[in-house]
């Protein structure tokens, strides 16, 4: 992780790039390598505002690394991460979630002690403005605080359709409801950009079509959604937006007609006819 105080971290620097600053999440010419594979080749993005953004592409695309690098998990060896007119190149991930964007993985790291409710409890927990001496002694303020967050956590349950599940033990729930929970659990920080990393990956067809619904619920809620998928279905249904990623390189960025339309998504990703 780097530090807000590691020469590296460049937030709060001025950029020359004209329209860095009036959009509301930018990435410009991003680079990463791990050893000798470079995961990510000068790919950048511009999101204005709220709405859906899609990112697909072939296993080693380089499609998690863009979540990890834009969130603060891994640090890029180029370029620049813009959020709402701030640089946030190599903020650790807790900062930049506390700035307004959340994620969700591929298998949801659940805390398997803990209630679905006290899972979602958990993302809340990262604007907690008490102390850990409050919440020890069971002060008032962090009485409160624990009574917000409850609440706050139950409405994001609400949201993803699992509040009936609140008291049940996280274990019980099948896959489907643990990708909900993750989402449920992001939405604990009141982003206005959230990522979901393979969130239809393994879900049945009334499942995804619930996935779909609750897409299309956090952009009426004025959130931001950018997706990382290979169910090119779900994708190309709810997308306003697709980018193609193919060995760390975009490819194609357009509506889902036109990337379902581009030859060279179609030899990348789709695979060529005979």
């Amino acid at each position: 992780m780097i530090a807000s105080g590691d020469p590296r971290h460049k937030s709060g620097q001025s950029s020359s790039k004209v329209g860095v600053g009036s959009s509301l999440f930018e990435v410009i010419q991003l680079e990463k390598s791990f050893g000798g594979i470079r995961a990510l080749c000068g790919v950048s993005l511009r999101l204005e505002k709220e709405g859906i953004v899609s990112i697909i592409g072939p296993n080693g695309a380089g499609k998690t690394t863009f979540i990890n690098v834009t969130t603060g998990m891994y640090f890029p060896d180029e370029g620049d991460v813009y959020f709402q007119g701030q640089n946030i190149t190599g903020l650790p991930a807790h900062m930049v979630a506390h700035l307004g964007i959340s994620r969700t993985f591929q298998l949801e790291e659940l805390f398997s002690s803990m209630t679905v409710l006290e899972n979602a409890m958990v993302g809340c927990h990262t604007g907690s403005r008490t102390g850990m001496f409050a919440a020890g002694f069971r002060l008032r303020s962090a009485r409160e605080e624990e009574n917000r967050t409850r609440g706050e956590a139950l409405e994001n349950l609400r949201m993803v359709g699992l509040e009936h599940r609140a008291a049940d033990d996280v274990n019980s729930l099948p896959l489907g409801e643990r990708k909900m929970l993750g989402i449920a659990r992001s939405l604990g920080v009141k982003p206005n950009l959230i990522m979901l990393d393979e969130p239809a990956s393994g879900l049945a067809a009334h499942e995804i079509a619930k996935l779909g619904d609750l897409v299309q619920k956090l952009v009426e809620n004025r959130l931001a959604v950018i997706i990382v998928e290979h169910n090119m279905p779900f994708v190309m249904s709810i997308s306003k937006r697709v980018i193609v990623l193919d060995y760390g390189r975009k490819i194609a960025d357009g509506s889902p007609d036109d990337v379902r339309a581009d030859p060279g998504v179609i030899k990348a990703y789709l695979g060529e006819e005979d």
